[in-house]
């Protein structure tokens, strides 16, 4: 074992933690630590182009995202230990979210994800907030397609209440790593594929979108015709002061919950027969 890692910290708000931490994973796929308003990167090479590719990231931006950064070279205490130690499980809705170093719990649905692997694990209060909408309607045989399913984290609490559950994401590592946790879990999905929810040949009875506010509006018509007449639609990924882009371009559907949780919002609409 080297004598010495590198650890880079960064500094943000914390609305953008995960979309950061999303982007990071595009270039570095080891594992993250995640805090309030921060994002720890360890690795036993020079994470200099992490920290590069994040300033270029924020001059592309038309409205920079804040950033600070602290790149140090440390002692190589155990650190995937201390790492491991700050990943901490998570009841939401009728699910326990845990990572393989923890032991799973009799009374409920375990769904076994290691953020070292994928990142989703169910902390963030988009996915905390699906897990509880999918717990309330996801009944045993129903067809479920999730768009921009990331870790899978969706898709498998899906598959473990009985649905026929399909996924897609653009991102290539986002495949991988549903893949990956699905295998973990010892559980099937119907299909999986790089891109979006174009490509679906079916209609669903529950369509899932955890993703942002300006991509729920780019692809609000696919989104509408892979869900079946008096289907369901799950939307996350919507910062409140977004909120009302994403009610507008769904305003013909029935509004059945809207959950708020550390600003961000989960909608979940009805595509009434008319």
């Amino acid at each position: 074992m080297p004598n010495s890692y590198f650890e880079l910290t960064v500094t943000l708000d914390d609305a953008f933690v995960e979309s950061i931490a999303d982007f990071i994973l595009n270039i570095y796929e080891e594992g993250l630590e995640l805090g309030e308003g921060k994002i720890i990167v360890r690795s036993e090479s020079d994470l200099t182009f992490v920290k590069e590719a994040l300033v270029s990231l924020c001059e592309s931006l038309d409205n920079p995202i804040e950033m600070s950064f602290t790149l140090q070279e440390k002692e190589n205490l155990d650190w995937i230990k201390s790492y491991q130690d700050s990943v901490q499980p998570i009841e939401a809705g009728k699910f326990y979210i845990f990572p393989s170093w923890y032991e799973p719990k009799a009374e409920c649905i375990n769904i076994k994800i290691d953020p070292a692997l994928a990142f989703g694990s169910g902390h963030h209060a988009t996915t905390f907030s699906c897990l509880e909408a999918i717990s309330s309607h996801i009944k045993a045989d129903m067809e479920v397609i999730d768009v921009g399913c990331g870790s899978g984290i969706l898709g498998l609490a899906c598959t473990k209440l009985g649905a026929k559950v399909t996924l897609c994401d653009t991102d290539p590592l986002s495949v991988d790593s549903t893949k990956e946790n699905f295998s973990l879990n010892a559980e099937e999905y119907e299909a999986l594929w790089e891109g979006s929810v174009n490509k679906a040949k079916q209609s669903y009875d529950v369509v899932i979108a955890n993703i942002i506010a300006d991509v729920l509006r780019f692809i609000v018509k696919d989104l509408k015709s892979a869900c079946k007449k008096d289907g369901l639609l799950v939307l996350s990924g919507i910062l409140d002061i977004k909120e009302d882009l994403v009610t507008e371009s769904f305003k013909e559907l029935t509004l059945l919950k809207r959950t708020l949780k550390d600003e961000w919002v989960t909608l979940v609409y009805k595509k009434e027969t008319n």
